[in-house]
């Protein structure tokens, strides 16, 4: 699912960096959009974390109000400690619902069991063992904004999550 409209932000991540994601298509264009756009959002994420910019346009682009401060602290985060993310990231079990056209929510799994920190100055890769908190339960809220782009506006995580876990 790419993004159709052309004033969305490139999203060109390194060959290290694969974000795959285990979510068909509804059929129903409000749910297919907010997946999609989703999927832009969490690449945007990436990106911002590899260019070291906690206030990278592309991530800035797809999120707003609290979600906004609070991926901006995380991205801050890795930026402090001149580090970034490497290996695959996978998201899975994604359940969409959109209410009166212009919210929605959008709960999510992610297997990091293949991804990793790269610390940019020594360029080691902190290679972690698979532990049930590899996978992340996500909660977001969404609305569609004027330009007709589903934003986050609000996002929960829970590491280890029970409903994530093979």
């Amino acid at each position: 699912m790419e993004p159709t409209s052309p004033n969305r932000p490139k999203i060109e991540l390194p060959s290290d960096l694969t974000y795959t994601f285990d979510w068909p298509k509804t059929g129903d264009p409000d749910k297919d959009a907010v997946l999609s756009d989703s999927e832009q959002s969490i690449k945007a994420v990436g990106l911002a974390i590899v260019n070291q910019d906690a206030l990278d346009h592309a991530y800035r682009f797809y999120y707003e109000g609290e979600a906004a401060a609070r991926t901006e602290q995380f991205i801050e985060a890795y930026a402090k400690v001149r580090a970034r993310t490497t290996g695959t990231y996978r998201y899975y079990n994604a359940v969409v619902d959109v209410s009166g056209g212009s919210t929605a929510s959008l709960v999510y799994c992610e297997d990091q069991g293949k991804a990793y920190d790269l610390y940019l100055k020594t360029k080691k890769v902190d290679k972690t063992p698979v532990t049930k908190n590899s996978y992340v339960f996500y909660s977001s809220q969404l609305k569609r904004n004027d330009k007709g782009v589903w934003v986050v506006d609000k996002l929960s995580s829970q590491r280890g999550s029970a409903e994530c876990r093979p």
